[in-house]
């Protein structure tokens, strides 16, 4: 084994067990036992908020993060046990790309756009500016229009679309254009000198597609949907990165793929020594 490994994982429909697919019984044990590990340095990447991300601790008996990138990657927190301390340096790196325009004047900006629905409070911050959309809707023209619209005022924005399959909704965020999940997990790179080949990712849905698709070696669980399981292959191949895309599919110690188990599938796949580390402890 490396030194260090780096373990970056979505929560919901990824770690999280939260989705309509059957967890196979001892995934989250392993795990558990996997990132106890001491060489293993391991970031929650999520949609979720703070708040949102302690409550799925407790509730889903998660192992402790040693980082948290939260809001769909427009926020870092430095974790040391319960005690989690937002990181400054990166909401310094992002702010520019809004160009000067605070998250009010961009609700303005785009609220006559008719099929954009602001979501609660709780899901918004100082760099996440998220809506609800029909599935209904062409997402794609709309996220055109907004594109054509943030940019005539000088924001650079990423703008990321995903399904909340449970409730049968799309999710729009709008974020300054560094601040999606793969950002966050390469400025924490660069700040923990974790280079490519120690560093792996996992998810399940639209909002991972910037990380499933880049350098950074991947891993979708199998419980991931047949559309995004199709675009995440096909945005690889047009990348040239399907060698670091690994696509979850069962066997590994009997489990079925999904969930945490596809994430220790994943990871045995990038890094065999695992299975003899893990047997060993």
């Amino acid at each position: 084994m490396r030194e260090r490994l780096l373990i970056c994982t979505d929560l919901d429909r990824t770690l999280i067990p939260n989705g309509v697919a059957e967890e196979s019984p001892e995934a989250r044990t392993w795990f558990h036992k996997l990132v106890a590990l001491p060489e293993i340095v391991l970031a929650y990447v999520t949609g979720r908020d703070q708040r949102l991300v302690m409550e799925a601790v407790e509730e889903y008996e998660l192992p402790l993060p040693a980082f948290l990138l939260g809001d769909v990657g427009s926020t870092i927190y430095a974790c040391t046990g319960w005690n989690w301390e937002a990181w400054e340096a990166w909401e310094t790196h992002i702010a520019p790309d809004w160009g000067g325009c605070s998250h009010a004047q961009l609700v303005l900006l785009l609220q006559d756009l008719p099929s954009l629905q602001l979501q609660e409070e709780s899901r918004q911050n100082t760099h996440k500016l998220s809506y609800s959309v029909s599935l209904g809707v062409n997402h794609r023209k709309l996220m055109e229009a907004m594109e054509r619209r943030l940019l005539a005022e000088g924001v650079r924005a990423s703008l990321i679309w995903s399904i909340d399959e449970p409730a049968a909704v799309g999710l729009l965020d709008v974020l300054p254009a560094r601040a999606t999940k793969r950002h966050a997990i390469e400025f924490l790179m660069e700040q923990q000198g974790i280079g490519l080949a120690d560093t792996v990712f996992a998810g399940d849905s639209g909002n991972d597609l910037p990380v499933l698709v880049s350098p950074i070696p991947a891993i979708l669980v199998r419980n991931a949907s047949t559309e995004i399981r199709l675009e995440a292959q096909r945005l690889a191949n047009k990348a040239g990165t399907a060698s670091t895309l690994y696509l979850a599919r069962g066997g590994f110690c009997g489990m079925n793929g999904n969930y945490a188990a596809g994430i220790l599938e994943g990871l045995v796949h990038y890094h065999p020594a695992l299975t003899a580390r893990l047997e060993s402890e």
